[in-house]
């Protein structure tokens, strides 16, 4: 009998990691956790395009758009900003300038379900731009601000696949991490902080 689909809906985000990249694409640093997200939005366009001959259809092929990613936080701490966007920094002060060189990173971010399960998204390679400032003056009640920050993702080789990939997905059921355990091992060729040792 086959396995019941499961057709439950996000309802959170969570767990979102970044790590830098070197020209080979090899992680160079720690992975880091920037934490507070409030909402996602992996953008993968793709079209249809069609040759036409003997006025009809010849042939159909796809053509896919850039990957492009918008992220809001409650806060990105200074010290993530200076990593993800390349910022020089001098007795504290932080600057950005038209010589920033943003690095390479490969992010991984959860979508979290109301059963317990979660679903990772990988972005192997790409790079990050600088957000904007925003400020408002408060008023009668208190009110948050948020940071969104946004990227652009292109084909990175990732272990396993014949070919280079630019987005990948991973879903483990409540109370299991295989998959995210593997999803940061191709992705980040580095182990989930939280995973278990294997022996241990």
């Amino acid at each position: 009998m086959a396995k019941e689909k499961n057709y439950r809906a996000a309802t959170g985000v969570d767990e979102f990691y970044y790590v830098v990249l070197d020209a080979d694409d090899t992680v160079t640093g720690d992975v880091e956790r920037v934490k507070f997200l409030q909402n996602i939005s992996v953008e993968m366009p793709q079209e249809i395009v069609r040759a036409y001959g003997d006025n009809t259809t010849a042939e159909m092929a796809t053509s896919n758009g850039d990957i492009s990613v918008s992220s809001q936080f409650h806060k990105i701490p200074i010290e993530d900003k200076q990593t993800l966007l390349g910022w020089e920094t001098d007795e504290g002060i932080s600057a950005t300038g038209s010589q920033d060189s943003p690095p390479y990173v490969a992010v991984i971010f959860a979508k979290t379900y109301e059963d317990g399960s979660r679903e990772y998204v990988g972005l192997p390679k790409g790079m990050f731009t600088r957000p904007n400032i925003e400020g408002q003056t408060k008023e009668d009640g208190v009110e948050f601000s948020n940071e969104t920050i946004e990227a652009q993702f292109m084909d990175r080789k990732v272990e396993g696949f014949a070919q280079e990939k630019s987005v990948l997905f991973a879903y483990d059921e409540k109370g299991t991490t295989t998959k995210r355990d593997s999803m940061f091992l191709k992705v980040f060729g580095k182990p989930h902080p939280e995973a278990t040792p294997e022996g241990a």
